[in-house]
């Protein structure tokens, strides 16, 4: 049904990123319910990261194409959906089968992408996008005159989720090493640098009474400090386990620990609160609400971008074919942003 191909990248086992592999296919055709989308612009998630080194807490046996989400052009659509989606840009989280040029999905399962939004500046704010906006607003439920702590203001996240707070009105204090600065600064954001200065004593001396929300990606230890900060009704928001991604042993450990100290601080009479964010909570449940979410908070992600309360942060773009080279870039720590993978 088309000349193109497939192309896509298989992650064969615990590999280094040149250890994935290129595998061409025949393009598929949408089955009932399903459309076909040519891949435009998919990205580098820590999760990806995670999936290489089988530390990812649910991820699927190996071999399997890896790809959180994707942004590209619907090309074909199967039995029973609207064939007016042919030709419309979509969005889609996938959480892995995106590291491919042409990937089937469930109709319902995209979101039409506005007019005037590039295919890498979109994909830059899917998983990133809806992941922040979700913390923020849904979880933390941040409010103007707030404070809140960011760790890695640099990362995918941490760059969406600074801006979306400053356009909140909050203040926002982020850690990231001190290259990294300037840019914080013109964003709104009071910088503190992770590497030299000790974290939860800078942050004390900036707000002595304590932070109203916290939001952890690294997990681990620092977790800790990072409940110590928050103000009486603060909410600490933990959403991954980055301190220990090259650790050896079981995937699900860190995770679990982090779970039961929630679960803990939860239960103590201490007028703050503790939540481990999953993105996919509920989506086992119901899926058609999981849906409708999704599509409703990445409107709200889309619309921000079309409002300049966010700028896409592209660190790099590189082709689906050099995607050893992207993942080695993106796991470097020395870009600020999105790695972006292009057909």
């Amino acid at each position: 049904m088309n000349a193109e191909g497939l192309v896509e990248v298989v992650l064969p086992g615990r590999v280094e990123p040149e250890g994935l592999r290129i595998r061409h296919g025949a393009v598929p055709a949408p089955g009932p319910g399903q459309v076909l989308v040519r891949m435009e612009a998919t990205g580098i998630s820590f999760a990806e990261q995670q999936m290489r080194r089988g530390r990812y807490y649910d991820q699927p046996p190996f071999p399997f194409v890896p790809g959180y989400d994707l942004v590209g052009t619907v090309a074909a659509t199967g039995e029973g959906v609207d064939a007016g989606l042919a030709g419309v840009r979509v969005a889609a989280l996938t959480k892995t089968g995106g590291w491919a040029s042409h990937v089937l999905l469930d109709a319902a399962d995209v979101v039409p992408v506005p007019d005037g939004i590039g295919a890498a500046e979109a994909e830059t704010l899917v998983v990133n996008g809806i992941t922040a906006w979700r913390m923020l607003h849904r979880t933390a439920r941040v409010r103007q005159g707030q404070t809140v702590l960011v760790l890695g203001a640099n990362g995918g996240v941490g760059s969406v989720l600074v801006q979306l707070a400053h356009a909140a009105g909050a203040n926002v204090i982020g850690t990231a090493s001190a290259r990294h600065h300037d840019a914080l600064r013109e964003l709104g954001v009071h910088p503190v640098d992770h590497r030299t200065e000790d974290v939860p004593a800078r942050v004390r001396e900036l707000v002595p009474s304590g932070v109203d929300a916290v939001f952890d990606h690294v997990g681990g230890a620092g977790i800790v400090d990072s409940w110590r900060l928050l103000a009486p009704g603060g909410t600490l928001v933990s959403y991954g386990t980055a301190s220990t991604r090259d650790d050896e042993g079981s995937r699900q450990w860190p995770v679990l620990k982090l779970l039961g100290r929630v679960w803990l601080w939860n239960a103590l009479p201490n007028r703050r609160r503790a939540h481990f964010f999953n993105l996919w909570a509920g989506r086992s449940l119901n899926k058609n609400r999981f849906r409708s979410r999704l599509r409703a908070d990445l409107t709200q992600v889309f619309a921000a971008l079309e409002r300049g309360d966010v700028t896409p942060r592209i660190a790099a773009r590189l082709p689906l074919a050099r995607v050893g080279e992207a993942l080695r870039l993106a796991e470097s720590g020395t870009v600020a942003g999105k790695v972006v993978l292009n057909p």
